[in-house]
């Protein structure tokens, strides 16, 4: 299968740095998404869920004005409904497939983030923006006649409440980086321009721990969630039970013992543990 590190894609912009997959939105002017972004987002995804060398994951644009606008409005006109239809399908797909990968994936968004664009973003497990007030993160579809249909009608409430999500919703609110981590959307506010520098250097932290144990506890809670908690506890307990036989779990408990720093990497990965240009 296809590494990370070979990854070639047409509205993408990929690199990787050490364990970090860096991928940007790269498709000017403002990243609108279309069908053909949607697959491209999905391979990424699925990419990066093959790939152990990938540990944690940073999603950014290349642009300095827009994460992303959301989806292509000419393209809500040109193509039929059935073919939006199963975009927005695939993008929901899309981002279940990332919620269930036990890889972070952190959002840097350092631009306008609007529509289907913030829903990417609500995808992701930990956002970083760039507290600048000249940009915008909202869902403003019903202004089309339309829903946010790419997971945020359902994504959405879980980080700001069932009212305020209607709210947002109903009147097109826009939220200023600041406004939207009063909100809960947004978790780390940064300076503008280091959004994305801010980002990779917290993936590098995440990279650096005990993989399957940080996996683990990212499908503990997004799966968690979404069960009673007398069901959601047996699944901590089984997940937990799958952690003691792993690398990670001796390396952690040998380095405690021994009174020295773990190296989750070199344990997990040995051979196939790089560094990056930084390190």
């Amino acid at each position: 299968m296809e590494t990370f590190a070979e990854l070639e894609l047409e509205n993408f912009e990929t690199e990787q740095d050490g364990h970090v997959g860096i991928v940007r939105l790269n498709k000017p002017p403002a990243n609108a998404h279309d069908a053909d972004m949607v697959l491209e987002f999905q391979k990424m995804v699925e990419t990066i869920r093959f790939d152990e060398t990938v540990r944690a994951a940073v999603l950014s644009s290349t642009s300095d004005k827009f994460f992303s606008s959301g989806y292509d409005i000419q393209a809500l006109q040109d193509e039929s409904p059935e073919h939006i239809g199963y975009a927005s399908q695939t993008s929901k797909e899309s981002i279940l497939k990332m919620r269930s990968t036990d890889t972070i994936f952190i959002a840097a968004v350092d631009g306008h983030c609007m529509g289907g664009g913030l829903e990417f973003a609500l995808a992701t497990d930990i956002r970083y923006c760039g507290d600048d007030d000249g940009y915008n993160l909202g869902v403003p579809e019903v202004k089309l006649g339309l829903i946010p249909g790419e997971a945020g009608t359902q994504l959405l409430p879980r980080y700001v409440g069932r009212s305020k999500a209607l709210k947002m919703m109903l009147n097109d609110e826009r939220l200023t980086p600041s406004e939207a981590a009063d909100a809960g959307i947004i978790d780390e506010l940064v300076e503008p321009g280091t959004c994305e520098e801010e980002a990779i250097e917290f993936a590098k932290q995440v990279a650096s721990l005990p993989n399957k144990a940080v996996g683990h506890i990212k499908v503990a809670i997004n799966e968690g969630m979404e069960m009673s908690l007398y069901d959601a506890l047996a699944h901590e307990r089984e997940l937990q039970n799958q952690l003691f036989d792993t690398e990670g779990a001796k390396e952690g408990i040998s380095a405690f013992l021994e009174k020295r720093d773990p190296d989750f990497i070199k344990a997990e990965l040995g051979d196939d543990a790089v560094t990056s240009d930084d390190d």
